[in-house]
């Protein structure tokens, strides 16, 4: 691949995907100011990734993590287990920002630094999950990884396809899988870990609005459950991506109209079953 001038935002942003040292993966410097056009190598050359980098002590596996059972979480064991699994999705979240910078060039830059600032957000929701995870007397990488956000996003073949699937798609599940989380944790007696948990919602509702306003960019048309449906890279469907119960307050605030949520909802859990791959 070819490699992208030194100092730049491309750069900066290969590193991080390709990285393989367990300390800078989880915590790269800071990014180019992107206000600055020196920090740009604006080449117009696609640079695809095809798989992220890992450190030779992290186990990646294929098989999905098992979520908590109910009451589980009363053993910090489980606590640091399933808040490790958090930190492994914002870890992909961050990666696949960096990689659409790279393989969409031709992009607007106001885009392009959008993707920076919000791979930046990721990458400060992936600290303070590591931190409470040391708090709790844990380490990343402890448990197997499972990269299965990478399996799905990193084959899509436009920036439409990868803002309905990143954004609106899976930063719009998280609204619904943070926010019953949250509750479990509160509820398991760990407030600490439950605030981190609801600080993640929050801030992750200008994810999923970063991502409605570009899908409306980048197809000229607004954003309707149906052109959604349209644009995920199949075999992918609405059905799976939200909760048993929609996270409505967010999603709102998101810009995502009654339409959509009504039509949304309609994807129950029969229709997430047989859609899941």
């Amino acid at each position: 691949m070819l490699p992208a001038r030194e100092g730049t935002v491309e750069a900066w942003a290969l590193a991080l995907v390709l990285e393989r040292d367990a300390a800078r993966k989880l915590a790269p410097g800071a990014a180019p100011e992107v206000r600055d056009e020196e920090s740009w190598c604006e080449d117009g050359v696609e640079r695809r990734v095809e798989a992220p980098g890992r450190p030779g002590g992290w186990s990646v596996t294929r098989r999905a993590e098992k979520a908590a059972k109910t009451g589980a979480l009363g053993r910090v064991e489980e606590r640091v287990r399933m808040l490790h699994v958090f930190a492994h999705h914002e870890l992909q979240a961050a990666e696949l920002f960096a990689w659409a910078l790279l393989a969409f060039p031709q992009t607007p830059r106001a885009f392009r630094a959008g993707l920076v600032a919000l791979c930046g957000e990721e990458l400060r929701h992936l600290a303070s999950y590591v931190r409470r995870i040391e708090e709790l007397g844990g380490q990343f990488g402890m448990h197997p990884l499972r990269d299965w956000f990478w399996e799905r996003v990193g084959s899509v073949r436009t920036p439409l396809e990868f803002v309905a699937l990143q954004g609106v798609g899976l930063e719009g599940a998280n609204l619904e899988h943070a926010a019953r989380w949250a509750r479990l944790f509160r509820a398991a007696g760990d407030e600490t870990s439950a605030q981190l948990i609801d600080v993640v919602e929050r801030e992750e509702i200008g994810h999923v609005a970063f991502a409605r306003t570009w899908f409306e960019r980048l197809s000229g048309a607004s954003l309707t459950y149906e052109r959604w449906a349209a644009a995920l890279p199949p075999p992918l469907t609405p059905a799976l991506f939200h909760g048993a119960q929609l996270n409505l307050e967010a999603r709102r605030r998101a810009g995502l109209d009654e339409a959509f949520l009504a039509a949304l909802q309609r994807a129950g859990p029969a229709v997430r079953e047989r859609a899941a791959p």
